[in-house]
């Protein structure tokens, strides 16, 4: 294929303002950030909970949790997108609705229903990995911190979750990026995260393959760092005979 790359694109002006494609990008990638950060946040708290619920000994407690993961995890990131950002705003109350459809920029409201619907999502997902890694520690746990005296509360708090949560470091890794590069999804409801500066740079500039190449770079490497980090912490903190670090 004889095609000429054009590199220099991305520091040309966008004809808009001053704005190169590059700053874009910069952008686009902030927007990226920011969401995958407020959505994790929501699904490691939210998805922390759930599987807390999910394996203490009450049928209706964890049957509640069971309820949320199979619900959330089997209906389509997209359709969930769709119902946060056009159906869920007509049920609120009146004073509600005005105030997100009128008074709102409509960045923040698209910003609002991404960052819910995501970390939503991810809570599903992120429940099953601390129920996992909670079930996967030796019974003898809980009953030596019941002999001791512990509520179960405070079983959890100080005994079994601070243990789960060293264990399940690689799937949670995992949801991490997964966090990031679903945040592509906010583009579809015209939030300018990085796919949608993008789609608009190909567009403006007509450098499909640059524009294209450049955004694969970044997931990648904003993607394998975080990989690279969560590793490290990874052997900082894993149990002996309870996790295999580098492989070993």
């Amino acid at each position: 294929m004889n095609y000429n790359w054009d590199w220099s694109v991305f520091f040309k002006s966008t004809g808009v303002g001053s704005e190169t494609y590059l700053d874009w990008y910069v952008s686009g990638l902030a927007w990226t950030i920011g969401i995958a950060i407020a959505a994790w946040i929501i699904a490691l708290t939210l998805g922390s909970i759930l599987g807390v619920m999910r394996t203490v000994p009450n049928r209706i407690v964890s049957g509640i949790a069971t309820c949320y993961v199979e619900l959330f995890r089997n209906v389509p990131l997209l359709v969930q997108l769709f119902i946060w950002y056009f159906l869920v705003p007509d049920l609120l109350p009146a004073d509600l609705q005005e105030w997100y459809k009128q008074d709102l920029n409509p960045t923040t409201s698209a910003f609002l229903s991404v960052v819910v619907c995501l970390g939503l999502f991810t809570t599903a997902r992120v429940c099953e990995q601390v129920r996992t890694g909670i079930q996967a520690l030796p019974r003898g746990q809980e009953s030596a911190a019941r002999a001791m005296g512990f509520k179960l509360p405070q079983i959890y708090w100080n005994v079994l979750l601070p243990q789960a949560y060293r264990i399940i470091i690689p799937p949670l890794t995992s949801e991490f990026l997964n966090v990031f590069k679903n945040t592509s999804v906010a583009s579809l409801i015209g939030l300018m995260e990085l796919l949608a500066q993008t789609k608009q740079t190909a567009e403006f500039s007509a450098n499909l393959f640059e524009a294209f190449t450049l955004a694969t770079l970044i997931y990648f490497t904003l993607n394998m760092s975080l990989m690279l980090l969560m590793r490290l912490v990874e052997k900082k903190v894993a149990v002996p005979g309870l996790i295999s670090v580098g492989g070993k």
